[in-house]
């Protein structure tokens, strides 16, 4: 009977939330949600709780809320709750102390098709990489981090005018079904745990900085626009527009452009008046649709276009 499995849910942002729902949904025993510190956020730098936390105190679970993994206090509390598993969602990296524990063992849910995009931001760069599938993936944990061995996975397309927004709600709720399908074959001893295999084109999804966020227009007009899809609404794709940081939350690719030079420089960029604003890329032009300047509000490029003077 699902309440009579003990489980320990570890995540923290909005992504993990719909796999805690689902379980306490099936009436499984969520002894414990383990999750970030608040934080102080927004402008008044009031205290944040998680969206996991939110959740769990909604649905009146203990919450744990460790700073460090390996203390000897939490570990013993940790004891206490006498977990059968545990199951991560978007959470950071586990001590072996902590992840062994459980005799069932504990499990992870990744964002996309494993071994591809091990790392911290999967849908980030699957959706940036021009990627026309992906998925979700469990699997249990070992010592390096996304390597442990296969549970269950589910396939989703990337459709061309995804951003990892669009995306990551899918993947979010799509995941949720994946966990809830995993513990209830974990359950019932009928797991097939599958070592990686390892394919030659294997790519990584190392975490983005904001740094690592600014458009290089050295490259085809359809990978600035892969590029910029991956990183809205966030982190953010950014341009340097007349000295000032824009960033840029929605473009278009075309190879040419009616009534432009296109022997111009790379970079250059070229008006259509009271209509659109494009950038010259290595081959074609990057029209931009959505964009931010510093210090001024989102908006569309018709908009912008009524107050700015290029």
């Amino acid at each position: 009977m699902p309440e009579n499995l003990r489980i320990i849910y570890m995540g923290t942002p909005e992504f993990a939330v719909p796999s805690l729902e689902i379980l306490v949904e099936n009436q499984y025993n969520v002894v414990a949600v383990i999750t970030a510190p608040d934080k102080p956020a927004g402008r008044g730098l009031k205290m944040q709780e998680s969206a996991v936390k939110q959740s769990a105190v909604k649905h009146n679970i203990p919450v744990l809320q460790p700073t460090n993994l390996k203390s000897p206090e939490f570990i013993e509390e940790l004891k206490g709750y006498k977990a059968d598993l545990q199951i991560v969602v978007a959470f950071r990296m586990l001590p072996e102390m902590v992840w062994n524990m459980p005799p069932m063992g504990t499990f992870n849910l990744h964002g996309s098709l494993l071994p591809q995009y091990r790392g911290a931001a999967p849908i980030n760069w699957a959706v940036m990489n021009g990627e026309k599938e992906t998925g979700v993936t469990t699997f249990f944990l070992k010592h390096v981090i996304d390597t442990g061995d296969l549970l269950l996975q589910e396939r989703e397309p990337i459709h061309y005018e995804d951003t990892a927004g669009t995306l990551y709600a899918r993947l979010m709720q799509k995941g949720a079904t994946l966990v809830l399908k995993t513990v209830q074959q974990i359950e019932k001893g009928q797991t097939h745990p599958t070592p990686q295999v390892i394919p030659e084109n294997l790519q990584s999804a190392p975490k983005i900085f904001k740094e690592d966020c600014e458009v290089n227009f050295n490259q085809p007009a359809e990978s600035v626009y892969n590029f910029v899809r991956g990183l809205a609404p966030y982190p953010t794709a950014w341009m340097k527009l007349q000295g000032k940081r824009c960033k840029l939350f929605k473009v278009n690719a075309t190879k040419t452009l009616e009534n432009a030079d296109e022997s111009q420089e790379i970079g250059t960029l070229h008006l259509v008046p009271k209509e659109g604003l494009y950038v010259k890329a290595e081959r074609g032009w990057v029209g931009l649709e959505e964009l931010q300047l510093e210090g001024r509000k989102r908006m569309s490029t018709k908009e912008f276009l009524r107050g700015f003077t290029i």
